[in-house]
């Protein structure tokens, strides 16, 4: 295997962003260097890993995190035999589960291996240590932070994790896989069947009981050779790494506590650790009386039991306050801070940090010295014997509920944000998550009890250390709640979803449980899961109205339905009309004089009622001029809550409808007032949810009023939004189309390279909102004469799906322009015959402005009869679109014969950074303006134009 390339943490982020397509100086902006310093790090960052330019380099951003295998403290020893054995198993079964008791070195063995073996898979290992994951619903969670992937919109971590490994040839190590068997069994048979070139080493007490599933029982170390065995030598290298080699002359002695040990690799440790200041007699001694409780069983058993007496052993040579600091650590799941100890354990720093330096000399601890500050962990049979340790001493509870204070502050510490925020969090997450899991279920009600939030569940169960039950539950409910919100900052918005619906659960009353579900509701509209949206805001209703709050209930019963219309397209299955519309009518029933549940209602109406959003399931026979009252009373009184999100939502509707009535500039305007609205506000799951939306409408309604730089502005947040960093396909997609609109040649290639990877990672999915996207780049590579490539972009179109909008929209659209371009002016005509106004409202939608222009300049090179009147008409509709303006002038220019006018059209083309249509408009002047403009077309990387004289 070869040395891992060591790249440094800045070097990381500027790979990062530049597998964004972010251009040097926008690097430098983001990360406060200058260009000079991020041009150091590309030059560094192409040197160490080898890629031939900045494309390959973007290519590999794209890749998920191909991190060294762990490198373990101490050296590794002997199992020659069972290396082998496990490479050769690896070989030929895609899944293997290494079977051992604690301590027998599953781990390690594990790790050497798939050093041995790494150089046979293409992409490399990676290890995931679920030792810290509690949840088998995590599980997913943590391969995906160990791959360095983020959830993607639309899908669940399991799924973002096979599809980042659907075309790769790795293999995963899972280790520790005992306690979340349920996950790692559910997630290995998902990735078998969807990565089939993955294959998968998990390491556990327990088989997974998966198909196919190949276990390798990992034997003790062997005994055999006596003071030559593998158990002696692993015993002889921790001793001496204690300070005391053994002499030959003591290695039977050696020999014989190793065969009293079993050959249990962690209990050897254990005993080495004790050499030194014990020497072969008093080892011989203190190992006596505890390997006495071995009598009888099986031998296996007694195996099992050999590693316990050595902890035993080793507990009991420790002093009180020692092994009470070893029991209490125990509820830590992810390495900790001498001061996290202190707290936890509930005595003082200076007595923590003594102590844990005494159990690491002992073997007892992991000590991982960082910049930040040490570390300490105990290894997972450690510390699974600990927590035996502290519940035989009663002590659990109170440990724990110091553990919950402790995460507690911790939660709202990380709430103050920072620098280094993501690796604090990142640090202290996993036991975040164990102190909730344990207060969760501690206050859970008992089976056959009304759920949590709901009336005859809330008085108190039991005691409770520091207070009641109802305490507990308290304090649960408001580390659900931080967690989700820190959840969602870390853009981990499947978990925040399912802590806020956690948060809910445990709310003591109603009117707690409410709040939660609506966050649940924006964080499932976060990850474009319609289906969640509609029922965690039914839900909410519930919740509202068991509190008494009637009119809370009908904004949410209200913006149930609202979503149902407006979020059509994010539904698995969406909601029969007829039961939003029973929805829309309790609300309006319970929503009374109060502003918000009006506005609410008032919005839902403009959905459902007047088809502002253009659902697929909006009704047929509505007119312009009630979509347009619909939606303007629905901005009214939403304005009059004060509620930008509010009032956001329904300045939505108002751009639909100016959509349908035709008035661009309008949509365009309405557009930019979202923006404007929620620009300032906190980063919330509603504020971001609404504003990607926005961002997304921005760039659309910008191309469709001409206005290119305005649709790379809003394009451009949109691609940056933290939402969208798992998501190249959704953050590049408007930017495609306007590249293709302006000519960019360059920029198509290198965002098409990282639509194409983030669809194919999301799943390939068939969502017709990309389509735009995938036929404008394969219109491009048709004017580059790129066959091969305009076919593969048309075939993901075809995948993509093709609505009506294809036809008589952006189909039209590029495809006149391709026409255009290969001198086909008669076809170009035929593909534009619809008038604009004889199809359906939807259809054109930002495309009328494009569709008009190039239309008209169709029937004037084509010599059709109607030229003239096409072009009068286009005119009128395009007044004040700089871009479809000078089109249409230019096409008049041609009609007329008057190159002056024509070559008039040329600074509107540049001035919007429209070099396609500048350059075409110079071949079409003709003479020494079409040999420039040729060269210009040319320089963009596009073959010749047909060139018709004026």
């Amino acid at each position: 295997m070869s040395a891992p390339v060591e790249v440094s943490a800045r070097e990381a982020e500027v790979l990062q962003l530049i597998g964004r397509h972010l251009s040097n100086a926008e690097i430098g902006a983001q990360l406060f260097i200058s260009v000079r310093t991020v041009e150091s790090h590309v030059s560094s960052l192409l040197r160490k890993l080898g890629a031939p330019d900045r494309r390959a380099l973007a290519r590999r951003a794209a890749e998920p995190a191909r991190p060294a295998l762990p490198a373990p403290a101490t050296s590794f020893v002997g199992r020659v035999t069972e290396r082998a054995e496990l490479a050769a198993a690896l070989a030929t079964h895609r899944q293997v589960t290494a079977l051992g008791a604690g301590g027998v070195g599953k781990t390690r063995l594990a790790l050497a291996v798939a050093a041995d073996v790494a150089g046979s898979y293409r992409d490399g290992v990676w290890f995931v240590d679920l030792a810290p994951t509690g949840d088998p619903r995590m599980v997913a969670a943590a391969v995906a932070g160990a791959l360095g992937l983020g959830e993607q919109p639309g899908r669940g971590m399991a799924e973002s994790v096979s599809a980042a490994l659907a075309d790769r040839q790795a293999l995963l190590i899972l280790d520790n896989c005992e306690q979340v068997r349920d996950g790692v069994a559910d997630l290995a048979d998902r990735l078998l069947a969807a990565c089939p070139q993955v294959t998968v080493l998990a390491t556990s007490r327990a088989r997974l009981l998966v198909p196919f599933e190949h276990t390798y029982p990992v034997p003790p170390l062997s005994l055999s050779g006596d003071g030559t065995s593998e158990a002696v030598a692993l015993f002889v290298d921790r001793a001496a790494a204690g300070g005391a080699r053994p002499e030959p002359a003591v290695r039977d002695a050696v020999a014989a506590i190793c065969r009293r040990l079993d050959g249990m690799a962690l209990a050897i440790e254990l005993a080495a650790a004790r050499w030194p200041a014990l020497g072969p007699d008093g080892l011989t001694a203190a190992l006596a009386d505890p390997l006495r409780t071995l009598a009888g069983g099986s031998r296996a058993h007694d195996r099992h039991r050999s590693v316990r007496a050595a902890l035993d052993w080793s507990h009991d040579l420790l002093d009180p306050d020692a092994q009470a600091l070893l029991r209490r650590i125990s509820v830590f799941a992810a390495p900790f801070t001498v001061a996290a100890a202190a707290e936890v354990a509930g005595v003082e720093a200076g007595t923590a940090a003594d102590g844990l330096a005494r159990l690491a000399e002992q073997s007892l601890l992991v000590v991982s010295p960082a910049p930040a500050g040490t570390r300490y962990r105990a290894l997972e049979s450690i510390r699974q014997y600990g927590a035996e340790r502290l519940a035989v001493a009663g002590e659990e509870a109170d440990t724990r509920a110091r553990q919950l204070c402790w995460c507690l502050a911790a939660a709202a510490e990380l709430a103050a944000g920072g620098d280094d925020w993501r690796a604090r969090f990142d640090a202290v997450a996993d036991d975040l998550r164990a102190a909730l899991g344990w207060a969760a279920d501690r206050c859970a009600p008992p089976p056959n009890t009304a759920r949590p939030g709901t009336p005859g569940d809330a008085a108190p169960a039991g005691p409770h250390p520091g207070g009641d039950r109802a305490a507990l539950r308290a304090d649960a409910y408001l580390l659900a709640s931080r967690l989700a919100e820190l959840a969602f900052t870390r853009n981990l918005t499947g978990e925040s979803q399912q802590r806020y619906e956690q948060a809910a659960g445990l709310a003591a009353e109603p009117a707690r449980a409410a709040p939660m579900l609506r966050r649940a509701a924006a964080v499932a509209g976060c990850r474009t899961r319609g289906d969640d949206a509609y029922r965690l805001h039914r839900a909410a209703a519930g919740a509202a109205r068991l509190a008494g709050d009637v009119a809370g209930a009908a904004s949410d019963l209200a913006t149930a339905a609202t979503c149902a219309y407006r979020f059509s397209t994010k539904f698995e299955r969406l909601p029969a009309p007829a039961e939003v519309l029973a929805l829309l009518t309790e609300a309006r029933q319970l929503a009374g004089t109060d502003p918000a549940a009006c506005a609410a209602v008032a919005l839902a109406e403009a959905a459902v009622l007047a088809d502002a959003f253009g659902a697929a399931q909006g009704p047929p026979d509505n007119a312009v001029p009630d979509t347009m009252a619909a939606a303007e009373r629905a901005v009214t009184l939403a304005r009059r809550t004060g509620d930008p999100i509010a009032e956001s939502a329904a300045l939505d509707a108002l751009t639909g409808a100016q959509s349908w009535a035709g008035d661009t500039f309008g949509t365009a305007a309405t557009a930019r007032r979202r923006i404007t609205l929620l620009r300032s506000l906190p980063e919330t799951p509603a504020s971001a949810h609404e504003l990607v939306d926005a961002l997304g409408m921005a760039v659309e309604t910008s191309l469709g009023v001409g206005d290119l730089p305005g649709a790379y502005r809003w394009g451009r947040q949109l691609a940056d939004h933290p939402l969208l960093a798992e998501v190249g396909h959704r953050a590049t997609a408007w930017l495609l189309v306007a590249d293709a609109l302006a000519g960019n040649v360059a920029e198509i290639g290198t965002r098409g390279d990282r639509f194409r990877e983030g669809w194919r990672r999301a799943g390939s999915p068939a969502t017709a909102v990309f389509t735009p996207a995938a036929t404008g780049v394969a219109t491009i590579h048709a004017l580059r004469g790129d066959e091969a490539a305009r076919r593969e972009w048309a075939e993901i179109r075809d995948r993509l799906g093709t609505p009506p909008e294809h036809t008589y929209g952006y189909g039209a659209v590029f495809d006149a322009l391709r026409l255009l371009h290969e001198g086909d002016p008669a076809a170009a005509v035929d593909r534009t015959a619809p008038q604009p106004d004889e199809v359906w409202k939807w259809v054109t939608w930002i495309w009328l402005h494009w569709y008009v222009a190039l239309r008209a300049e169709a029937a004037v090179l084509a010599g059709d009869p109607a030229a003239r009147d096409r072009v009068t008409a286009a005119r009128a509709v395009v007044a004040g679109n700089p871009v479809a303006t000078a089109l249409v002038d230019r096409a008049a220019a041609l009609l007329d014969r008057d190159r002056d006018r024509l070559l008039g059209a040329l600074p509107a083309f540049e001035a919007a950074g429209c070099h396609y249509q500048a350059a075409r408009t110079l071949v079409l002047a003709g003479g020494e303006h079409a040999e420039r403009g040729s060269r210009l077309l040319a320089d963009l990387g596009l073959v010749p134009m047909a060139r018709p004289a004026v």
